[in-house]
């Protein structure tokens, strides 16, 4: 790559527009896609850039995106998409497979919630259902569902099927407001997934799995969360429009999630890591970049089709731990509140890799680490869904105090492969914030906007501050022309993982 990079990376970018950048790479390929206005890219760290260099220039890919929430990650940078037709890569799917935002509302008036002991009491009554930090599952709360291996089995190889749901105890009709309900082994089937299971089990490969499957229906650690939110529906009125053809409700009381596919997904991907790992130095494979989290797979090898069994079990694992959570949410609700109903908005990723058609009817798999798709009406992936004329949903999550968003694509997504960031995306690392965030100013800024928390001490790593400015961020994707809002969600409480929970 005949690049002059002395004062790094950034100096190299062109600027398309205000929130569109590419970094060329001084050969035949594409140059890397950069979605962020200049205050955003300013802010990228060069480690994250050369994350992103590294990964265009791996084998089959054939193009590179960076969100404006990217940062530096494992392999590849948190909050980038990656296109290839030849190779399946680990890394950007990350060891969070499938990894979600899912989005209940209800049909409770924000009044509802506006007495801070009807909201200590609803904290009280979803803690005693859903479990939240690592580890945690159906036997640490008192009113979970708890789910035997035998249950878990089915998760993994059925995905979110009627059969499953009805087991659950999960309304069947929500399948249907899903990214992907269900997850096939690449040979199209769920027998190639059992039959991946009982290899892996036999290897004693998954000797926790009894306990794994028992977290279904849990928050994991770190920036998983839940939070019950007012819908604002957006004033203008095509957007409003589009909203309430989501099944949006406009000042009702709505209930945001954030986890994936917890222990068994972290299982399977660390596996894949380090047999991919070990194949690459056996057989004197350069890792890309220098970067053994940059592993791959060549479609067709036995490696890559034992490496999207796994990746399907994880997401189905991960699609039915969303359901349960929004039906424990709701039974929650129920109890505080009892004749509170409630429906599925939507149930949306951002660590997996698809096989999706573009506009011009190919093929492609793509890899989103930290990024949701976007797809707008029209776009051929939606045909058959009720989003068809509309667009899709598009989940994203800011902080408890600035507040989140739901979006729908526009026609200008294309330019980044259909696909926008996922969140705000870290300004500081866990450790950093923990050293210089101050934990009294962080309690009472939470305290001055009125939102209440299931912990003590609100985590320091998780505080707004930790994250990068997300009306900037939200800039960034509207400049670009990628989504616009449909509606705003203003968080009345959290459900964070906390050593040091309230009683």
């Amino acid at each position: 790559m005949s690049l002059n990079l002395e004062t790094g990376y950034k100096s190299v970018l062109q600027r398309q527009s205000e929130a569109v950048s590419t970094l060329p790479l001084g050969d035949e390929r594409s140059p890397i896609v950069v979605i962020g206005t200049p205050a955003i890219v300013d802010g990228f760290d060069e480690k994250c850039l050369q994350q992103a260099v590294n990964s265009r220039l791996a084998p089959g890919v054939t193009g590179l995106v960076l969100n404006p929430d990217a940062h530096l990650g494992y392999g590849a940078p948190v909050g980038c998409v990656m296109s290839s037709d030849s190779h399946i890569y680990p890394g950007p799917v990350g060891v969070d497979i499938k990894c979600s935002m899912s989005l209940l509302q209800t049909d409770l008036d924000a009044e509802a919630v506006a007495d801070p002991a009807t909201r200590r009491a609803l904290i009280k009554a979803i803690c005693q259902r859903i479990p939240t930090g690592p580890g945690k599952g159906a036997r640490d709360v008192p009113k979970s569902h708890d789910v035997d291996e035998r249950i878990g089995i089915e998760v993994a190889t059925q995905g979110a099927s009627k059969n499953v749901l009805r087991k659950l105890g999960i309304p069947t009709a929500w399948s249907g407001r899903c990214e992907d309900a269900y997850h096939r082994g690449p040979d199209g089937t769920s027998d190639s997934l059992a039959h991946r299971l009982g290899q892996l089990m036999s290897r004693r490969k998954l000797e926790r799995f009894p306990l794994q499957a028992r977290q279904l229906g849990s928050y994991g650690g770190g920036n998983h969360f839940g939070e019950c939110e007012v819908v604002r529906l957006s004033q203008d009125p095509e957007m409003r429009e589009i909203g309430e053809a989501f099944g949006l409700q406009d000042n009702n009381v709505g209930f945001l999630s954030h986890c994936g596919s917890r222990g068994f997904g972290h299982t399977l991907a660390t596996h894949q890591f380090s047999n991919l790992k070990s194949l690459f130095k056996k057989q004197g494979l350069a890792f890309p970049g220098g970067d053994a989290d940059l592993v791959y797979a060549e479609l067709g090898s036995p490696e890559a089709y034992a490496y999207l069994c796994d990746m399907a079990m994880g997401a189905n694992f991960a699609t039915v731990n969303h359901l349960l959570i929004n039906q424990l949410v709701l039974e929650a609700f129920q109890q505080v509140l009892p004749g509170t109903q409630g429906t599925l908005v939507y149930f949306i990723s951002h660590n997996i890799a698809r096989q999706e058609r573009d506009p011009q009817g190919e093929l492609h798999w793509v890899h989103r680490k930290g990024a949701t798709r976007a797809m707008p009406a029209g776009h051929p992936e939606l045909q058959g869904t009720p989003f068809e004329s509309t667009g899709h949903p598009i989940l994203l999550p800011g902080n408890p105090r600035d507040g989140s968003v739901v979006m729908v694509a526009k026609p200008g997504a294309a330019i980044s492969a259909y696909s926008v960031n996922h969140g705000a995306g870290r300004a500081m690392s866990r450790r950093g914030a923990k050293k210089t965030l101050d934990q009294q100013a962080i309690d009472q800024d939470l305290a001055q906007h009125d939102i209440l928390s299931n912990c003590r001490r609100y985590p320091l790593d998780e505080a707004p501050a930790a994250y990068k400015d997300f009306h900037e961020v939200l800039r960034s994707v509207k400049s670009a022309g990628l989504a616009e809002e449909v509606a705003q969600l203003k968080a009345r409480f959290v459900i964070k993982d906390s050593s040091d929970p309230d009683d």
